[in-house]
Parts: C-alpha cells; structure tokens; sequence
C-alpha cells in the first residue's frame, strides 16, 4: 500500500507505468479501502484495465452499488467492470430509480450500451447530441457498443429519425459507413445541420447541391461546409452574393457594432447558431482595431484631464481574480469604467456618471443601457454554462470564469 502511495505522489503525474505492471490484486484491495484518498483510488482503478482479480469482483460491484462512495470512483469502476453481464441487472434497475451522484447516472447509461441493451438507446442517443462535450462522448461510446452488439440497421430502427437527436446519430451512422450526408445540411434542427457541415469532404458535391437551389438555411450550411474544405474566400464571397448575402437582421445594431461582434464571436459560436451569422464573418472585413496600450492610455488622459483620478487600467480578468475577457477595468473612485477590446467602446453603471462625457470626448462610443440591452439574435454564444443569444452589453464587456 505504502508503494501504491508512491507512485501516486501528492503532487506530479502518476507513475502510470508502474501502476500498471504492479500487483493487480494490491490494487483492488486499495480501491476497497474507503480509508485512502479517492483521487488515487480511482488511479488505481484506471490502472486495473484487463486485469480485475476474480475474487475481488464482488467487492468492487458494491463499490459500484454504494452510493455513499465517491461518484469518481464508482464511475471508474463502471468503466473497469462495463463488460461484465452479471451488473446489467442492477443497471437497468439504477437507470429506473436514478441516481443523484454526478456522472453516475450517464456512467450507467454507457455500461448499458456496451453490455447491449437496446433499452438504452433512446436515452443514449439524446446523451450523445448533448453540447457538453463529455456527456457527448460518452453518449457516443454507448451507441457505438449498441452498434457493435446488434449492428447500425438494428440500432437505427430502434431510433427512427422522428427526434433531431436520432437524425443525429443516423448522420453520423451513414458518415462511418462512407455514404452522402449532405442531405442532412437541410435538416431542419440546426444541430444535426452543424454537424453535416462539418462532415461533408467532397467540394464537387457541395457545388452542385449549391446548383439544385436548395432551402435557403441548407444553402448557407453548404457555403460555410465548402469554405472549410477549400479556404477559398473568393468563392464564398461569390456565391453570398448569389444568394443575395443573407444576413440576420436585428434592430438598433449598427454597422461598427455588427462587425465588432460578429468577428468576435461568429467564427466560434455555438452549434444551434444561424448559420448566416458564420457566412457573414467569412464574407466581410473585420473592423480595424488600434493598439490596445494606446487606446487605454487615452482613456485614461481623458478621465485624469476630467478631474476623476482613475486607477490604473486592468484587465478583466486581473480585476475578478479568474478567467479572462473582453475589456479593461478603469477604476474612477465610486465607478467602474469599462473599455472594450473589440473597439473603441466603453460603459459603466452610471450612464450619467461625468466619464461618459469625458470619453466620448476623446473618441470613445459610450454604450448606454438602451444600446447594450440589445440581443444579437440567433447567435449563440456560451455564457457561465448558458450557449444561448446575448446582449451587446454582455459581448462587448465579456467576462468568463
């Protein structure tokens, strides 16, 4: 036990090497022992991949069935004992009385799939379209043991297509196998169309689904696709124009407001994003932006030259202690001014407070209450775990954790 200790040091990377050419039967009594750390217990676990002494099998399942242990551990040991048939009986029931522990639920919803039962694929499936990308793969892993016991056509029958999520996993079904998923880039669920778009490979095709007049959504989906295969820009910008350079219109955005955040956020945003959004950052200029050391050292002359005697400008993430951002924090005594990175932007809580004035002055756009309430429609950014639409007060001054 004192050299299992060892190799798992307190700090540093774990002698993974070592753990794996050491006693397999050391390791499972140091699993069963709720009295070391759970961290390394689970490290131990990982570390007995092929290897489970027999006799320690029953000792390890009511690890598994305990749900006072430690979520981790019981979902390593789901991964270490998934094959074993003798569990399926306590997983379908665990799956029908849920579990709160964290991951465990999922965990159990994968050794299904890998054991085969086809009563899980429903639930599988949705896991596996989840925008979370561990929950997604692990969804997927569950699939692909479906797959592997009972075969694709056995699996998508069980399925259909009537749930965005099953279209989803028949798309990736006919990709696997080599087939034509460009049908699917006019699904009419913006996930499954994202992920057809991202998986199409032939420029050709592209070209001439362009060529049939598809649905106008399809058509932008079949751009972008075709923009990322060939990094032609000139092309893109060709057939936008031909399709009449659909964009998403939204009220009260101006022009310098539209192109300082969509060349922020449209190239990453999120997967339920219009797909126009996507077109528009690849078919227009980004905005010039000047030196970020200059512009806030005329932020802060202006407010110094106001009378406001600002602290030293910070950076948003310097000023919560975490994460990082799209603005700089300049401190003027009983307000916080905040000056954008995407542009020559700025605000505060008081839209009356005497730094509006002193800015805009100098140049600066002050982004008012009115102005920063407006949502971006259609284009999801993620957001303290949300991956929906914004305001432009929240894209320009972004902060994340």
């Amino acid at each position: 036990m004192r050299k299992i200790d060892t190799l798992i040091p307190d700090r540093g990377q774990p002698d993974t090497a070592a753990l794996r050419a050491h006693d397999p039967d050391a390791l499972a009594r140091y699993v069963l022992d709720p009295g070391k750390d759970w961290w390394r217990r689970r490290i131990c676990a990982h570390a007995l991949a092929g290897r489970v002494p027999e006799a320690r099998v029953p000792g390890l399942f009511e690890r598994i069935r305990d749900e006072d242990e430690t979520a981790e551990v019981r979902i390593a040991l789901l991964d270490l004992l998934a094959g074993r048939t003798e569990l399926l009986p306590w997983l379908r029931d665990e799956a029908g009385r849920g579990d709160g522990s964290y991951g465990v639920a999922e965990a159990v919803l994968k050794a299904r799939g890998l054991l085969g039962d086809r009563t899980a694929a429903p639930a599988l499936s949705t896991l596996a379209a989840s925008p979370w990308q561990r929950w997604r793969e692990i969804g997927e892993a569950g699939l692909d043991g479906l797959t592997e016991h009972h075969g694709a056509d056995a699996v998508l029958a069980d399925l259909g297509e009537d749930r965005p999520e099953d279209r989803r996993f028949a798309l990736r079904t006919r990709h696997r196998a080599g087939q034509d998923v460009i049908p699917y880039l006019a699904d009419p669920d913006r996930d499954v169309a994202h992920l057809a778009h991202t998986l199409v490979a032939d420029p050709g095709r592209l070209r001439a689904f362009l060529a049939g007049a598809p649905a106008p959504e399809a058509a932008v989906w079949a751009v972008c696709a075709l923009h990322g295969l060939t990094g032609d820009r000139a092309e893109t910008r060709r057939i936008d124009e031909r399709l009449g350079s659909p964009r998403v219109e939204v009220d009260g955005l101006d022009e310098e407001l539209r192109r300082a955040i969509v060349h922020e956020y449209a190239p990453r945003c999120q997967r339920r994003s219009d797909p126009r959004w996507r077109l528009e950052a690849l078919c227009t200029e980004p905005p010039g932006r000047p030196d970020r050391a200059d512009r806030l050292a005329r932020a802060t002359a202006a407010l110094t030259a106001a009378g406001l005697a600002p602290d030293p400008p910070v950076s948003a993430g310097a000023h919560h202690q975490q994460g990082d951002g799209t603005y700089h924090v300049i401190s003027c005594g009983d307000e916080n001014v905040l000056v954008s990175t995407l542009g020559r932007f700025a605000t505060g809580h008081d839209d009356k407070h005497p730094a509006r004035r002193a800015l805009e002055e100098a140049g600066f756009r002050w982004i008012d209450r009115a102005t920063g309430g407006i949502e971006v429609t259609g284009l999801g950014v993620y957001y303290f775990g949300g991956r929906g639409p914004r305001d432009v007060d929240t894209l320009l001054f972004y902060w994340q954790d």
